[in-house]
């Protein structure tokens, strides 16, 4: 995607091919900064401190972490310890499991000395396996749009935009490129199709207000920007023209686990007849879980977060200021499930597909009797 026309994507090898750039995202939207990292501590670390954030980056980058450790310990030991530690860095996330699991498969097998190599090729296609499919999701996606600006403008006229609202960030911030919610929103506007993003600020981390809002900005994408709460009312007076959220788990029925906010968010789309889209790559499925309310384990972030808010002073300082009483302690669940029945559709890189077990096995065959 693009920075002021500037082609980036969100994780890159730097060029002596031993460590890999990432865009701090704790930094935005108020800076634009690079950071490198070349050894497993780092990639934990950049993981666990949401310095990169989002299911696919999420992958990637521990993918591109277990390839440095090897460098160092390439033994079966050296493997498991460092799988270990980057899959308890976040355990929401299904994607983190999955491109530990797939580097692991890749090298296991193979002598010692020939471990990093592969794991580092390995990575590498993951990333490059992400952007193909993110690319796909959102031709899929834009058919959607292209649906309701066909209708909208036989309606009311031509060059009526199609609204829609997302939630957190599912951009290509949270992906290697093109990002998985906003792939179709991207592909329409690059399209000349007229589309405007309601960004919900999503606290308490504003994922929405910081970084969805800022590469639609520096894209040229029209948004505005409005609290968590808002959704319903801005639905309720026919301002939303449909939902597109992502996911960090979907579960072999359908079931959604997003940031927090996300259910709420459905259950308004489903009372006022709005359309919830959840666009997703196949890697996010976890085929093991059937319930996502009883099984998926909700990640517990610190109260911090709610607490405290970091903002840009009018002199330029980057502070962070409590907005609570002091005595005052805050619960911090990450992420919510929303149950298939109020999900429309999900939008993955084969196509879209009911959501539900028959929805993605059409999909997704091979996986039926798993």
């Amino acid at each position: 995607m693009k920075i002021d026309g500037v082609a980036h994507r969100s994780i890159w090898p730097a060029e002596h091919g031993r460590s890999v750039h990432i865009i701090d995202q704790t930094r935005l939207p108020h800076g634009f900064v690079t950071t490198e990292l070349a050894t497993l501590d780092a990639a934990a670390t950049a993981i666990r401190d949401m310095w990169v954030r989002g299911a696919p980056l999420i992958g990637a980058t521990a993918a591109y972490g277990l390839a440095m450790a090897l460098a160092r310990d390439p033994s079966d030991a050296g493997l498991a310890k460092a799988a270990a530690l980057l899959a308890a860095t976040r355990p929401t996330a299904i994607n983190l499991r999955w491109a530990l699991d797939a580097v692991t498969a890749r090298v296991a097998p193979l002598a010692e000395d020939q471990r990093a190599a592969a794991a580092w090729a390995k990575a590498s296609e993951i990333c490059e396996e992400d952007v193909a499919v993110n690319h796909a999701i959102g031709r899929h996606g834009l058919t959607l749009i292209r649906e309701i600006a066909a209708r909208k403008n036989q309606d009311k006229g031509k060059g009526e935009p199609v609204n829609i609202l997302t939630h957190c960030n599912a951009g290509w911030l949270a992906t290697v490129d093109w990002g998985t919610a906003t792939s179709p929103i991207y592909q329409a506007h690059d399209a000349g199709i007229p589309v405007h993003v309601w960004v919900d600020e999503t606290r308490p981390r504003n994922q929405g207000a910081g970084l969805t809002a800022w590469e639609l900005g520096r894209h040229g994408v029209p948004h505005r920007l409005v609290v968590d709460n808002a959704g319903g009312h801005l639905m309720q007076h026919g301002l939303v023209d449909m939902v597109i959220v992502g996911t960090d788990r979907t579960t072999a029925t359908g079931d959604v686990c997003n940031k927090i906010g996300t259910y709420l968010k459905a259950l308004a789309a489903h009372d006022n007849g709005v359309p919830f889209h959840v666009a997703l790559p196949s890697s996010t499925i976890d085929w093991s879980v059937r319930d996502g309310l009883r099984e998926i384990p909700i990640e517990e972030r610190s109260g911090r977060e709610v607490t405290h808010l970091t903002g840009l002073t009018q002199d330029g300082r980057v502070e962070t200021v409590a907005v609570t009483p002091p005595t005052t302690e805050a619960a911090n669940p990450a992420f919510d499930v929303t149950p298939a029945r109020l999900v429309t559709s999900l939008i993955t890189e084969r196509g879209i597909c009911a959501a539900s077990a028959d929805g993605l096995a059409s999909l997704f065959p091979e996986r039926r009797a798993a």
